[in-house]
């Protein structure tokens, strides 16, 4: 990690004695002053490589295996994903059918195949999934529209995570924004899940400190490298352990305005996670209490109930500083969706990780008021 940090990557490379690339990057960071740099230290090197560019939001398995068919047929092949979730997922999906065969909608699932995919370094380009050093990826059904997530967190994260500030200067503020705020989720749902434990809260407290006090300087200015790599740090530490822990009402809310909506990801945890954290603060008001201090907004001899205040009026304070619509209705949510989308909640199965018994009545009202 740090500043120009990209330029270890062909040690790292050599290390594994790797004699061909294929290259996962998005044809916007493909031609920004970042991207050509990665490809120039490449050069340099002489490393054999070729570029998949044609990755879309929300990935499908067309996309996969687009991706998959460009793969060099060399031995000691590697990956490079530079860029954001949707880079990395697709990178990691092709590593998968490299080694195991088959088609992606195989490994559906937690811990569907056995062999390491092939290796992968991952340079992210934006500070909020964690998908460098997360065990899963998502693939969306083409056929169904349905988003299928792989998961296996020994055989799934990058071999390799560069996290370089100077790969997010930039990115444009908004998807600074979302992004970051997806990754305060992140910390926020795996620290109050019900698989939590002392390691994994220890880490997730760390990386709401960094997101809290670095997310608006950064997304203020993309070349602050300070806030950027804090912001990254941030996002990497919540991506190592959300995958152990579960998420919860957040995500499981997002998936639907998102998939219903085409609103980002990141975007549609935002604009869910002020209702779901009030919802959730009366079932864990302890985990909101070290919230509050790991933002910064109250003190170890605060009262209670004063510091899980605090720290709710924190986050919207968060959403607020960094330009989150104030709710559904700002992108173009309609409430007569929100009965079908609240039975679609209940029956995703996060119960087993939200904090807070949720039925598809309380679903639909927390829907009503992010609305």
């Amino acid at each position: 990690m740090g500043q120009g940090s990209v330029r270890i990557l062909p040690e790292l490379l050599h290390n594994l004695k790797v004699q061909s690339i294929l290259i996962v990057i998005d044809q916007a960071v493909h031609d920004s002053p970042y991207g050509q740099a990665v490809l120039a230290i490449l050069d340099r090197e002489k490393f054999q490589y070729q570029t998949f560019t044609e990755i879309k939001p929300d990935p499908g398995d067309d996309v996969v295996m687009k991706g998959f068919s460009c793969l060099p047929q060399e031995q000691n092949r590697a990956i490079v994903a530079i860029g954001g979730g949707s880079s990395m997922d697709v990178a990691k999906a092709i590593g998968i059918l490299a080694t195991n065969g088959g088609r992606i909608h195989d490994y559906e699932g937690i811990d569907k195949f056995t062999t390491s995919p092939l290796p992968l370094f991952a340079l992210p380009t934006t500070a909020g999934t964690g998908s460098e050093v997360s065990g899963s990826c998502v693939i969306t059904d083409t056929a169904s529209g349905r988003k299928m997530s792989i998961r296996h967190a020994r055989l799934n994260p990058a071999r390799h995570a560069i996290l370089d500030p100077d790969a997010l200067q930039t990115l444009p503020a908004h998807v600074a924004a979302h992004a970051g705020v997806d990754a305060f989720v992140h910390a926020l749902e795996s620290l109050t899940s019900r698989q939590a434990n002392l390691i994994t809260d220890a880490i997730n407290l760390q990386a709401i400190t960094l997101l809290a006090t670095s997310l608006p300087a950064f997304v203020s200015d993309r070349r602050n490298a300070d806030a950027a790599l804090k912001c990254l740090v941030g996002s990497a530490l919540a991506g190592t352990v959300f995958g152990q822990t579960g998420l919860g009402n957040v995500h499981c809310m997002a998936r639907f305005v998102g998939a219903r909506y085409h609103v980002s990801h990141g975007l549609s945890n935002a604009l869910c996670l002020p209702v779901v954290a009030r919802f959730n603060a009366l079932a864990v008001p302890q985990k909101y209490a070290d919230v509050a201090r790991a933002m910064g907004v109250s003190a170890s001899d605060t009262p209670q109930n004063d510091a899980v205040k605090a720290a709710l009026q924190a986050i919207e304070n968060l959403c607020a500083a960094v330009d989150i619509p104030q709710g559904l209705r700002d992108v173009g949510a309609n409430p007569e969706d929100f009965p079908e989308m609240a039975a679609d909640c209940l029956k995703a199965g996060y119960n087993k990780w939200n904090p807070r018994q949720t039925s598809e009545q309380e679903f639909l009202e927390l829907f009503k008021a992010a609305y």
